[in-house]
């Protein structure tokens, strides 16, 4: 059924998938780009990872789950539902994802979500991926409001969030499901500031 808006979209069909999707350069070395099907094994091992294993309950089981996943992430791009990045190092390494999901081209909102392998933690990497996305979407693309969502127990997530921006809203009770039962659900986001006229 074809929606009947009385205002414009805040961001015009075509913005993504018009272009192919892009490598996003980070600060210190990093980098954001598309997943590679050459990658399926080292995404694979992040799912074995006990940390990130309490925070996602959908988790592929083989390499082979994983490649389908990363066909689904390519659609995502062309079909403007979302854009899955791997976040590597300077060397090429992969050191964790970030993705836009959730597109909402009519009220220029999108969701942001990530995680970053073992033996990159502490190191700054999810808020220097999360703010060159941030900016990007925010910016580039003309999304006006990017939200993320994490477990109230997950501090970690938490001060990534707060670090790069995202105001902490409140907190949704009982939200969501984890292995060891239902969590509440801090919702942080982050704001464009619109240009005042002259």
């Amino acid at each position: 059924m074809t929606r009947a808006l009385s205002t414009p979209p805040v961001i015009a069909s075509g913005s993504l998938a018009d272009s192919p999707q892009p490598m996003l350069p980070v600060a210190r070395g990093l980098l954001l780009r598309p997943w590679e099907s050459a990658d399926a094994p080292v995404f694979l091992s992040a799912y074995e990872d006990d940390e990130i294993r309490r925070w996602h309950t959908n988790r592929p089981s083989t390499e082979g789950q994983v490649r389908e996943w990363f066909d689904a992430y390519r659609q995502d791009w062309i079909r403007e539902k979302g854009g899955h990045w791997a976040v590597t190092g300077d060397s090429g390494q992969v050191l964790g994802r970030i993705a836009l999901r959730g597109l909402d081209f009519d009220d220029g909102i999108a969701g942001v979500a990530y995680w970053v392998l073992p033996a990159a933690r502490g190191a700054g990497v999810a808020s220097q991926a999360l703010g060159a996305l941030s900016l990007w979407a925010l910016n580039q693309i003309g999304f006006f409001r990017l939200e993320l969502d994490h477990s109230t127990r997950n501090e970690a997530s938490c001060r990534v969030a707060a670090k790069c921006g995202y105001d902490l809203e409140g907190t949704k009770r009982s939200a969501a499901v984890h292995d060891d039962g239902r969590h509440d659900m801090h919702v942080h986001a982050r704001v464009r500031v619109p240009v005042r006229g002259h």
